[in-house]
């Protein structure tokens, strides 16, 4: 049997952590994500699907993920149900995360507007760095390496790592 779910989708509030009796971090939270189609007016429609993570996931998601922060996840559906206040069966669908990834740069997240394109950029250590990981500062290089190149890259067999 295969119960696989992968969403791309915005949190849409601030992700609460909470503690299980025998003290498990967890998490439940909704991700909104937009269908690929419109409705007859034009509008775009989101489902809004309930999720739950577990342990470091869910540290890791209330620590550092807000309201409209983009996040990829995967994991699998899981049903249930229980009895309501008024006496009537309730039953619940949810996604239990088994991965997840943050799919924006902070800087985005906390509302600051940035036109920089987060994945071509680079950084390199600074040479005058003198330990190795305590201190390290680090220099943006916006020049893409392949701008001067002109055709095909030569590789040989020598080069390859396999």
């Amino acid at each position: 049997m295969i119960n696989r779910v992968v969403l791309v989708g915005r949190l849409t509030k601030d992700p609460e952590l909470s503690y299980t009796p025998s003290g498990i971090p967890m998490t439940k939270f909704t991700v909104a994500v937009n269908r690929a189609f419109s409705n007859q007016q034009g509008e775009r429609e989101a489902d809004f699907i309930s999720c739950i993570a577990w342990r470091k996931q869910a540290e890791n998601l209330a620590n550092f993920m807000r309201k409209g922060s983009l996040i990829g996840l995967e994991g699998r559906i899981q049903t249930g149900s229980f009895e309501g206040q008024d006496g009537k069966r309730v039953y619940t669908t949810d996604v239990v995360v088994d991965s997840i990834q943050f799919l924006e740069p902070r800087s985005q997240q906390s509302g600051q507007s940035s036109t920089q394109n987060y994945q071509s950029t680079n950084y390199q250590q600074n040479p005058q760095s003198n330990s190795q990981f305590s201190n390290q500062s680090y220099t943006q290089v916006n020049e893409d390496p392949f701008t001067s190149s002109k055709g095909p890259i030569e590789v040989s067999e020598s080069d390859l790592p396999f």
